[in-house]
């Protein structure tokens, strides 16, 4: 994009911003963070997330909850981010919803939940979260957190693959090589193998290539 461009989108998107547009003050953290069309700065970047934030954008607060995952801007935070990421989660957000998920899962800044881990977990996958759903798909293939189901771990996979998410497309393709929770199928596994290698995986490769079906 021309150098002109890209100071008529700053100019404007500060304007707005400045002048309290929610939208806006979150696509100029989002600049700042990144390094796009400004220096990048995680301090301004924040600053401009809080803005948003104190209007109630959950993508705001998801935003500031992942600065302080990896301490952008901020001191590293877990306990921080998981705050943040609550607040977005309660208010139906998916990806603040799968990033909860996620710490309970690590216990990361709180203390290891599978079972709360699992309700999140729930929560954006219902919404479609590819990530939630890949997710929620080994809770149940493992039985972490929820009674051991391969059936419901392969709904959930599929899901996830119609989407396009590697590990979905991997790991179906495993549960029809091994018969977890559908008939055993070797023609259907390496179906999803090969949508899995087109995504350049490599445990995919491997499988397709323990069958001779790849060099």
């Amino acid at each position: 994009m021309p150098s002109n461009d890209l100071k008529n989108i700053l100019d404007k998107t500060m304007t707005l911003a400045g002048s309290g547009d929610i939208d806006a003050q979150l696509n100029l953290g989002l600049m700042y963070e990144r390094g796009e069309g400004v220096q990048r700065d995680y301090n301004k970047a924040m600053e401009w997330y809080k803005k948003a934030e104190e209007q109630g954008s959950s993508d705001a607060q998801v935003s500031m909850g992942m600065m302080y995952v990896y301490g952008l801007g901020v001191q590293k935070d877990e306990a921080e981010a998981v705050k943040w990421f609550r607040k977005a989660a309660e208010q139906g957000n998916p990806h603040a919803q799968n990033n909860l998920g996620t710490m309970y899962t690590e216990g990361s800044g709180v203390q290891q939940d599978e079972t709360e881990a699992v309700k999140w977990y729930r929560e954006a996958a219902e919404q479609d979260d590819v990530c939630a759903q890949t997710a929620l798909g080994w809770k149940y293939h493992s039985g972490l957190g929820v009674q051991k189901d391969d059936a419901e771990a392969v709904k959930w996979y599929r899901k996830a693959a119609e989407q396009g998410n590697v590990n979905a497309l991997f790991n179906l393709g495993v549960m029809y090589a091994n018969g977890w929770g559908v008939p055993q199928d070797d023609d259907e596994a390496v179906m999803w193998y090969r949508k899995a290698v087109e995504k350049g995986d490599g445990p995919a490769m491997e499988a397709l290539r323990s069958r001779g079906l790849w060099r």
